[in-house]
């Protein structure tokens, strides 16, 4: 199965919103803050200079990550990976994650963060399989369901 990793096209929009909605009630549950960014995935990631990445094969959207910006310009979380269930275990968020950190070491980012939960355990394996480690929390952190916090430097 050959996978590709593609850049957004307004046509993959619902792509976005379905992937990410299906594995957030799967996995946890969808919190007021993930509905309002789904549903606008072009204003709160796309126009304010983030990324979002599908993962692409025999035409069909499988995956997908968003690299969305924060306040400080030369940081982005991480967010909104999610992968259909049938295609799970098959090395696709490996290559999303890759795409990311490709593309935020070509652009001059400083540094990746995200939220997780520690019940994650692959998907917190892959994050420090790349060199991500974990940071302190925010008190207030924009995630009910997040309990760590983890850093990707480009040093």
């Amino acid at each position: 199965m050959e996978i590709n990793i593609i850049n957004f096209q307004d046509k993959f929009e619902k792509d976005f919103y379905d992937l990410n909605i299906e594995w957030l009630e799967y996995f946890f549950q969808v919190e007021d803050y993930d509905y309002e960014v789904l549903s606008n995935s072009k204003k709160y990631i796309i126009n304010n200079g983030g990324k979002i990445f599908f993962a692409e094969s025999e035409g069909n959207i499988i995956g997908t990550v968003a690299l969305m910006p924060t306040n400080n310009k030369l940081v982005f979380e991480l967010t909104k990976m999610a992968v259909k269930p049938e295609y799970r275990n098959k090395g696709i968020g490996k290559k999303l994650l890759k795409k990311c950190i490709e593309y935020s070491t070509n652009n001059n980012c400083s540094s990746i963060i995200l939220y997780s939960n520690k019940k994650l355990d692959n998907a917190i394996h892959l994050y420090r399989t790349y060199g991500f480690k974990e940071t302190k929390m925010e008190k207030k952190s924009p995630y009910l369901r997040a309990n760590i916090k983890m850093v990707w430097s480009n040093d």
